[in-house]
């Protein structure tokens, strides 16, 4: 079973970087989107899926069983939220990238280096 969710995490990882690689910033977001949620994966996987030694262990008993890992846990909470603060910051610029230039093509991204609004500019510099 963790062949299979290496496979997925490794399918997502890829997915992420095709995306990614788009001219496209609503694609580049979705990309940057499933990276955080490939990461995510990584981090369950790395945490094992079942844990060696339990967080807690009853008195006058050895072991509690099949239990969770709370580190992991924390982990991968930390990192859904900081992956949706990015995804919400990079939703936020694509919006005022299209409000701005009409377009959401990574290459028109240059109009914020050039003064005035970038439908002002002089045909020559385009």
């Amino acid at each position: 079973m963790t062949y299979l969710y290496a496979l997925v995490g490794a399918g997502m990882f890829g997915c992420a970087i095709i995306l990614i690689l788009s001219r496209n910033m609503v694609r580049m977001l979705l990309g940057l989107s499933l990276l955080a949620t490939g990461t995510n994966m990584l981090l369950f996987l790395a945490g094992r899926i079942r844990s060696q030694q339990p967080p807690i262990i009853e008195e006058g008993v050895r072991t509690l069983g099949e239990s969770a890992d709370p580190i992991t846990q924390a982990m991968i909470l930390t990192a859904i939220v900081i992956g949706f603060a990015l995804t919400v910051m990079l939703a936020v610029l694509v919006l005022r990238a299209w409000r701005t230039q009409g377009t959401v093509d990574a290459r028109d991204g240059d109009a914020a280096e050039t003064l005035g609004p970038p439908r002002e500019r002089d045909p020559v510099d385009a």
